[in-house]
């Protein structure tokens, strides 16, 4: 078999992973007693694997999380009441399928951040489009879009999106122009797709961070009603690992 003129096909053609697979075979003596359909077989999977990581790699990237976290990494010994069930579930996807929300709520410290990146990163596992912002950012981001002209540019963006995280929401009021935002974001998702939000406040008491009891009823009843709920309790794990303790704030 002419070695380098098949390899710079492979290469030619964009094909890496059954390059890479070509050259881990040819390397075996074992190799020399599979036929060719079995030689293929491999080849294939081995292309298959290399697209899929680096499929994942270029969503991690895009969605820039706060936390490189995993739900194979979660701690559940911590004292906060973060339910095992319920977030092994969360972390097979399902609900992202389902397009259905999830809000992550509890005091500072207690790794809501680190949950909803985790659950991002699974997201991008699957081969789903997800993004991570910072809510006062967001909003920040929104009002200068507003002001150069690509408000509904940046609107469509994140309405296309499988999982938009909405972190760190609260407990600042929302101003009027904020309001419309929120509401623009949840209205271009409800029912099509997924949001997660985490906040120090509990969801009951959110009516009053939105402020206007009509929008906040147009969001509240987009955001909750088929949302699963992580409320979690407890004292903060920074403060409990920086003590010596070994739970790690996730």
């Amino acid at each position: 078999m002419l070695t380098h003129p098949t390899l710079d096909l492979l290469h030619s053609l964009g094909l890496q992973g059954m390059a890479k697979g070509f050259q881990d075979l040819q390397a075996q003596p074992e190799a020399l007693n599979l036929d060719h359909a079995e030689w293929l077989a491999l080849l294939l999977e081995q292309e298959k694997t290399l697209r899929q990581q680096l499929r994942f790699e270029r969503r991690a990237r895009t969605a820039k999380l706060r936390h490189a976290a995993s739900v194979e990494d979660v701690d559940y010994h911590a004292v906060r009441g973060l339910d095992r069930s319920l977030f092994l579930k969360l972390a097979t996807g399902d609900w992202i399928r389902a397009r259905h929300n999830l809000l992550i709520t509890g005091p500072c410290g207690v790794g809501k951040s680190w949950l909803a990146s985790a659950l991002g990163h699974r997201a991008c596992r699957d081969d789903l489009a997800v993004a991570y912002h910072r809510v006062p950012r967001l909003f920040t981001a929104l009002a200068a879009a507003r002001g150069e002209g690509h408000y509904a540019r940046m609107l469509r963006s994140l309405a296309r999106l499988d999982l938009l995280i909405l972190d760190d929401w609260g407990p600042e009021p929302l101003d009027a122009d904020q309001r419309r935002d929120l509401l623009e974001i949840v209205e271009d998702r409800y029912e099509a797709r997924s949001i997660i939000v985490t906040s120090q406040m509990p969801v009951d008491h959110w009516y009053e961070i939105i402020g206007s009891p009509t929008i906040a009823d147009a969001i509240l009843d987009r955001l909750v009603h088929n949302a699963y709920r992580i409320e979690l309790t407890g004292e903060s794990l920074r403060k409990a690992k920086r003590a010596g303790l070994d739970h790690p704030a996730t």
